[in-house]
């Protein structure tokens, strides 16, 4: 469910440009979805999740200097501005203060061996950058219609893969662990 929260503001986006081909009002729409995730998510939960703070800030920004200077290359900026602060968060949080982000999100329903998690932490950083650089090279070499559509079924659909992927090279460490957890 969460997920489906989380993809809605880009669902809406699609949504909008595909009815309307007007990047601009697609913009627009993005920004009141995100901001009506916020105040859903304080008035549901109390509190409102950090990554999704960073989303409406970047999205209230760039999206606004969208539509306020009308030049389509703020938004095309905002999915690469995202993915690359992921980045230098999941790194920085490492190198200066020795924190493996990834293992704090998901070490309550994984074990894996310190090196293991670094590794994991290291490959979403990276994961994170080049999906920075992709979305600009389709935002900059193909046309407005193709980034739209990449921006909901590319960039998910390469997460997909990547979350697999990485699920595959996990789940040897699960076998691993299994014979341990049965012995407790």
């Amino acid at each position: 469910m969460k997920f489906l929260f989380d993809l809605f503001p880009i669902l809406l986006f699609f949504g909008a440009y595909s009815i309307t081909h007007d990047l601009f009002l697609a913009t627009a729409v993005a920004i009141v979805t995100t901001g009506g995730q916020v105040v859903y998510s304080w008035i549901r939960w109390r509190k409102v999740e950090p990554t999704l703070w960073l989303s409406f800030g970047l999205v209230t920004v760039l999206g606004g200097a969208t539509l306020l200077l009308h030049d389509k290359t703020f938004i095309f900026w905002k999915p690469t501005a995202l993915y690359w602060v992921f980045s230098v968060l999941l790194l920085g949080a490492k190198w200066l203060r020795n924190q493996n982000l990834m293992q704090k999100l998901m070490g309550q329903q994984l074990q894996l061996p310190q090196p293991v998690w670094d590794k994991v932490n290291l490959a979403w950083a990276l994961f994170f950058a080049a999906m920075g650089v992709l979305n600009l090279f389709v935002a900059f070499h193909f046309g407005e219609d193709i980034w739209v559509k990449f921006k909901l079924f590319g960039t998910l659909g390469l997460t997909l893969l990547f979350v697999l992927g990485q699920g595959l090279v996990l789940s040897r460490y699960l076998d691993e662990a299994a014979p341990e957890q049965g012995k407790e």
